[in-house]
C-alpha cells in the first residue's frame, strides 16, 4: 500500500508497531492531550450512539454543530477521515473527483479503523486522530461546521459526546500533527419522499 502523508509525499504504509493501547478509560488518549493543551471541554455521557438520528434522540439540547464521521479510503488504500455536518448527505463519488483521489471512496473496514485510528466503529471522531501516529488519515472537515462556535464530538467512544469551541478543535487537531483541510463537500441530490 502506499499513502500520501501531509506534506502530499507518496510513501508506502507500514503496519503499526502492535495494536493501539487502549486504556480503561477509551477516552483517556484524548482527555489527555486536551488537558496539554490547556481546553477545558464539556463532556456529557449517554447510552452508546451508532447513527445520526440515535444521537439526535439520545443528546438533547446539547448546543452547536453535531458531526457524522467518514472513515473512508480510496483504491490505492490511502485513508481518509471526512468529518461533515451531521444532516449531510455526503456524496462519495463526487469528493472522490474533489480529492483526486485514485477511484472512488469507499467505508474502510472496522480492521483498518481500529489499526489507526484505535476506536470502534461508531465511535469515529477527529479526536481519534491522536492515535494516528504516523500520519496516514488525511483530514476533511466540512465547511459549515466552521460556522459554529461549538463542536459537537465523541471522545474516542460513542457513549459520550464533549463539546469544544471551533478553535480549541482545530488547535486539537493541529496538535496530533494533522492539516485540516477545511472544504465545502458535494452533496447527494435528495428525492423527494413519495405520499407528500
Amino acid at each position: 500500500m502506499a499513502f500520501r502523508g501531509q506534506a502530499g509525499k507518496e510513501r508506502a504504509a507500514t503496519p503499526l508497531s502492535g495494536p493501539i493501547r487502549m486504556s480503561a478509560d477509551p477516552s483517556a488518549p484524548a482527555y489527555a492531550l486536551l488537558a496539554k493543551l490547556g481546553i477545558a471541554h464539556r463532556t456529557v455521557e449517554h447510552p452508546p450512539v451508532f447513527t445520526v438520528a440515535q444521537s439526535q434522540e439520545l443528546r438533547g439540547t446539547l448546543p452547536g454543530g453535531h458531526t457524522k464521521n467518514l472513515f473512508t479510503k480510496d483504491k490505492a488504500d490511502r485513508l481518509f477521515l471526512i468529518t461533515a455536518e451531521e444532516d449531510s448527505p455526503v456524496d462519495l463519488n463526487a469528493t472522490s473527483k474533489l480529492l483526486g483521489t485514485r477511484g472512488r471512496l469507499s467505508f474502510a473496514s472496522a480492521e483498518l479503523l481500529r489499526a489507526y485510528l484505535g476506536v470502534e466503529p461508531g465511535s469515529v471522531t477527529p479526536l481519534a486522530l491522536v492515535n494516528d501516529k504516523a500520519g496516514l488519515v488525511t483530514f476533511i472537515l466540512e465547511k459549515r461546521l466552521l460556522e459554529h462556535e461549538i463542536i459537537n464530538v465523541h471522545p474516542l467512544v460513542n457513549s459520550r459526546t464533549t463539546a469544544l469551541k471551533r478553535e480549541e478543535l482545530l488547535a486539537y487537531i493541529a496538535a496530533t500533527g494533522h492539516a485540516v483541510q477545511a472544504m465545502e463537500l458535494p452533496h447527494r441530490v435528495l428525492e423527494p419522499e413519495a405520499g407528500g
